[in-house]
């Protein structure tokens, strides 16, 4: 077959280019279209359930919502696990699916359990699913900035209420029409509201109710229609519209009359525009802003939704009232474009530093240039299968590509092609004609094929168990094993297809084999240390084995972490105060702190996000604060070279001389995946899981402490549980049975006044605004005048006696009492939130890891929590984090390697027939582990994961040198030449391929060893890791494989 497959090659060398060519132009039209992202997307499977709760305490929420949410969905197939929080207002489950789920097939049996449990949650609340995206998803955000300072009259002002509703009504619908976007979510400024305020004293004098203002405006806010009538051949529709539509047509609605004349609302309340009670707020550069943010559909490619959704914007901006303009505040497309500038520039550079060797060492330019075709089109054909696959391209996939390995088996094939052609020539003495030169084509990419396959089969058999890593680590390196499969896969098709019909077409005219000056000097230094290596075997052995037990002890000594960090070019803070801090008190605090990080020359600019968004994906406490310092790009910091680790240091200094805030630093998208990923947003999280929240907070104070003592540990804290102020009004049942109330009427009375209460609609051309009826501003924040709100007595109720408490309107209609005669006001300190993982109450304490591993901190962390704090009975500590990640990522990764390393054994095997031939090609992956152990140590650099798939592919790139020394010892041996002979010529013949071999795949890799651009970091250990072996294992198996194959068959 594969001999059918050269004939046809060859003889249909016209056709064959010609197919290459369109595979290269479908190739190019999909790279248009290949998704493209900075880092792969490793959020898992998962559904938000959010509901909303008004007036709900943490313990409400947890008791009446979260728990039959809980016990509504488990059960569900495919659902992994539970975790959820309860928050003043808010319940939010989220459920994490096994990987694999398909996102909208999890979203239908959760929605259908939903309608289930809605009987048994309380009225009102309405559990709601979140966007369908990840932690990826947070694309675009943007600001709604006034530039002039007037208000859309060009009278006032702008208000932050009036930017909001341009966001909501203008900017975020158009934005939901993009492609790719999937929600659009606001915060800051206030929502638009039309209020009416009544006076208590009004109430009394008239003798109404809070319950009568809400049921007059319900019932004069409605347009009716009544069918239609025929008249004098017309059709008419009846309708009798009675909405309002203005303040005017509110403040005129009649409550009742009284001696005749009407009472209007305007006589009992103050009707205006008004504010809200919001959950969260935003600021900008120190003042109070409207920001959005975009939501992408999950899958979709974020580059492109990026630039669609900054188009819309700019088009957007178009239609907006004078002045007012949506600046674009955070764009992934910056990180993804700087992530690519990386990818693109270590894949040319790799691409031709391979190109120079490949001309060096093969002297010839068109040979070199043959071979050099496969790197784009191998590349072009991966980018195929990435596209049918939906494989994204970003610093994973396309950064681990070594086109020094891809070209392998092509440089194995030309390079036998050429130097056939050229001794032909040479032995004819003259210019081949056609016919011979497709012969020796033919012939001779035959005689080197079955090798070449194989090395790139074994190449690509290394890679094959990294598709069965699972989670995090999975999706982190599916992409990459999967690019560099397809890509190898090209190679080896070009390899048999492309290539020998280039070499029949153009390999024409006078052809030479010189040998390379370089070569010739590298045979002369070789040629010593080959005799000393074979006269000196124990030695040379007993020194190999020694080293390599050297790097295992040094491998032990190394730090460990899971992945090392992308640095994505901006920073995010975790802003915490003190727990019950108000909104309006956080925003002023949050001025403060951005004014301090502005005075950083590096920062361009400051956006913070406080307490919780209209759509609650990241639910916060108003006194918590997601802070994002945007920087400038390096060329334009004083200092270009600065390291992101000193300006994170000056970052703190700063932060130090804000008082009454804690602060945990990170990034933006890292602070999101922790977040999604573990229900932290830390480097590790130690959670303590039991069932009363004060001896869980009492464990997780101690073990903070502990925690904080461990070197490395930075940022520790105890999640904030505890210390929410709540006014209490504890009602007194004996008093209100005396007065015959019920508990809903004062309840009713107090929700209404206090929380206010929707009475309808405003509706204005498309927007629509709530009308609520709340008592006034300045009597709510006073808690002496919210004491003497006026309770109404059932009408037929006689009073026993006639108290202090008891007002009578003079009317006679109700008789009232005040709140404080059946209500005890206290002021005690609640549960700030509950969080729960399947089902348990749990209690987290967090850190970050700074200026050590994280493998060695948390074992030291463990070390002594073990020794220092004891639990009750029924309580435990689970470790969670990335180190969570690390610890699966390393069980699953012994088993891989071991996988690897057995059918790389297998197939030297089958290649052999020979155990004996199979061990000492073998040999080369110990050898090949000294020099990768050895470069990570001399960088600095931890083991990580990314280390790990690096010694993976090494593994197969080592075996490869001694693969074709041994073959042709044993060659020589078949030919009847002395052994000692067959070792010597068989190492200086078989130098050239193993240097070749070597210098292409170490060179492709060189660029990405060195890159500073951003991703960098994430591609360095897995390329010093190839370095370092390549090196250490073309040097070991050029001098130590000669003395163990002499050793080995010594007694033949």
């Amino acid at each position: 077959m594969l001999n059918t497959l050269l004939q046809f090659s060859i003889r249909q060398r016209l056709f064959v280019i010609i197919a290459t060519i369109g595979m290269a132009a479908v190739g190019a039209y999909n790279f248009l279209i290949l998704p493209i992202d900075a880092v792969p997307d490793i959020t898992n499977v998962q559904v938000q359930i959010n509901t909303e709760a008004p007036g709900f305490t943490p313990l409400e929420a947890e008791q009446r919502i979260t728990f039959p949410v809980e016990t509504a969905i488990a059960g569900i197939p495919n659902l992994r696990h539970t975790r959820s929080i309860s928050r003043y207002g808010l319940s939010q489950v989220t459920a994490i699916f096994e990987d694999g789920t398909d996102i909208y097939f999890a979203r239908q049996l959760i929605g259908s359990r939903l309608q289930e449990v809605k009987e048994v949650l309380p009225t009102g609340t309405d559990p709601t699913m979140g966007p369908i995206s990840t932690g990826l998803g947070e694309i675009f955000m943007w600001s709604v900035e006034n530039e002039n300072h007037l208000s859309i009259s060009g009278q006032e002002p702008t208000a932050l209420m009036e930017l909001r509703a341009i966001q909501d009504w203008i900017i975020r619908p158009q934005l939901l029409n993009v492609p790719g976007v999937t929600e659009v979510n606001s915060i800051g400024g206030y929502t638009k509201q039309y209020l009416v305020a009544p006076d208590p004293e009004k109430l009394i004098a008239f003798g109404i109710t809070f319950r009568d203002v809400m049921e007059s405006l319900s019932k004069n806010n409605a347009n009716v229609g009544a069918g239609y009538i025929e008249h004098q051949g017309q059709q008419y529709l009846i309708r009798s519209p009675g909405q309002v539509s203005s303040l005017e047509d509110i403040r005129r609605v009649v409550l009742g009359t009284h001696d005749g004349v009407p009472v209007y609302i305007k006589d009992v309340a103050e009707v205006k525009l008004g504010k809200e009670l919001r959950t969260g707020a935003a600021t900008l550069n120190g003042k109070e802003a409207v920001l959005g943010t975009v939501f992408m559909l999950k899958g979709e490619n974020s580059r492109a939704v990026s630039l669609n959704v900054a188009k819309r914007v700019k088009e957007i901006n178009k239609t907006l009232p004078e002045g007012i303009t949506a600046r674009t505040i955070y764009d992934r497309t910056h990180l993804v474009n700087a992530t690519l500038k990386t990818v693109r520039n270590n894949l040319l550079e790799g691409a031709l530093l391979v190109i120079a060797v490949l001309f060096i060492l093969l002297g010839n330019f068109r040979a070199a240039l043959i071979t050099a075709l496969v790197i784009p089109l191998s590349m072009l054909f991966a980018v195929t299968g990435m596209v049918s696959n939906r494989v994204s391209g970003n610093l994973l996939s396309l950064g681990a590509i070594d086109f020094g390995i891809i070209v392998d088996g092509a440089v194995i094939i030309v390079e036998n092609c050429y130097r056939r052609l050229a001794e032909e020539q040479k032995s004819l003495g003259r210019i081949l004609s056609m016919e011979e030169r497709l012969s020796i084509a033919r012939v001779a990419t035959r005689e080197v094929s079955r090798p070449s396959i194989f090395g790139v089969f074994i190449i690509m058999v290394v890679y094959l168990p990294i598709l069965t890593l699972t989670g995090v680590e999975g999706k982190m390196f599916h992409p990459m094993a999967f690019t560099v499969l397809a890509a190898l896969t090209g190679a080896m098709i070009l390899s048999l297809t492309f290539i020998p019909a280039m070499i029949a077409q153009f390999a024409s005219g006078d052809i030479s084999d010189k040998e390379n000056p370089l070569l010739r000097w590298a045979r002369k230094a070789y040629a010593p240390l080959l005799d000393f290596s074979l006269g000196n075997r124990p030695a040379i052995i007993s020194m190999a084995a020694v080293l390599v037990i050297l790097s295992l002890l040094l491998a032990t000594k190394m730090g460990t972490e899971f992945l090392p960090t992308l640095d994505e070019r901006d920073i995010a803070l975790h802003a915490l105060r003190v727990t019950g801090t108000s909104l309006t008190q956080a925003v002023s605090m949050q001025d403060t702190l951005e004014s301090k990080i502005k005075e950083i020359p590096e920062v361009d600019y400051v956006f913070s996000k406080m307490g919780t968004a209209d759509i609650a994906t990241d639910p916060m406490p108003p006194s918590v604060a997601d802070v994002f310092a945007i920087l400038k790009p390096r060329s334009q910091w004083p200092d270009p070279n600065t390291p992101k680790t000193e300006l994170t240091h000056r970052l703190e200094d700063k932060l130090t001389q804000v008082p009454g805030n804690k602060y945990e630093i990170t990034q933006p998208i890292e602070m999101r995946f922790n977040e999604l990923i573990a229900g932290v947003r830390s480097d590790v999280a130690v959670k303590v899981f039991g069932d009363d929240m004060d001896e869980l907070v009492s464990a997780a104070d101690e073990i903070e402490h502990v925690l904080a003592d461990v070197p490395g540990a930075a940022d520790v804290r105890v999640e904030q549980v505890t210390g929410l102020p709540v006014l209490t009004m504890e009602l007194d049942r004996v008093e209100m049975a005396r007065l015959g109330l019920n508990i809903s009427d004062v309840q009713d009375a107090v929700a209404i006044a206090i929380g206010g209460k929707r009475a309808g609609q405003v509706f204005l051309g498309d927007r629509r605004f709530d009308l609520i009826v709340r008592l006034p501003e300045g009597t709510r924040k006073n808690v002496e005048l919210l004491k003497k709100i006026p309770i109404p007595l059932p009408k037929k109720h006689t009073l026993p006696s006639i108290s202090k408490a008891e007002l009578t309107n003079p009317v006679g209609k109700f008789t009232y009492v005040s709140l404080d005669a059946v209500a005890n006001f206290k002021v005690i300190t609640g549960p700030n939130q509950i969080s729960r993982e399947n089902g348990k109450r749990r209690v987290v304490v967090t850190a970050n890891v700074r200026g050590r591993d994280l493998g060695s901190f948390v074992e030291s962390a463990q070390k002594e929590i073990d020794e220092r704090i004891s639990l009750l009975p029924g309580y435990w500590i689970s470790w969670g984090g990335q180190f969570e990640h690390l610890i699966s990522a390393a069980k699953r990764l012994w088993v891989i390697v071991s996988l690897t390393l057995a059918l790389i054994y297998l197939l030297l095997f089958s290649a052999f027939g020979s155990n004996k031939d199979a061990l000492l090609v073998f040999t080369g992956v110990p050898l090949a582990l000294t020099g990768g152990f050895l470069s990570l140590w001399m960088r600095g650099i931890p083991l990580s994961i990314s280390a790990a798939v690096g010694f993976i592919a090494l593994s197969g790139v080592a075996v490869l040198n001694g693969l074709v020394m041994i073959s042709f010892f044993s060659k020589l041996r078949e030919q009847g030449v002395p052994l000692n002979e067959a070792i010597r010529q068989g190492s200086l013949t078989r130098l050239r391929p193993v240097l070749m071999t070597a210098l292409v795949a170490s060179l492709g890799f060189i660029p990405m060893a060195l890159a500073t651009g951003t991703g960098a970091e994430v591609q360095r250990p897995l390329a010093t890791v190839v370095i370092g072996g390549i090196i250490s294992s073309t040097a070991l198996t050029l001098i130590v494989l000669p003395a163990l194959y002499r050793t080995f068959y010594a007694s033949k």
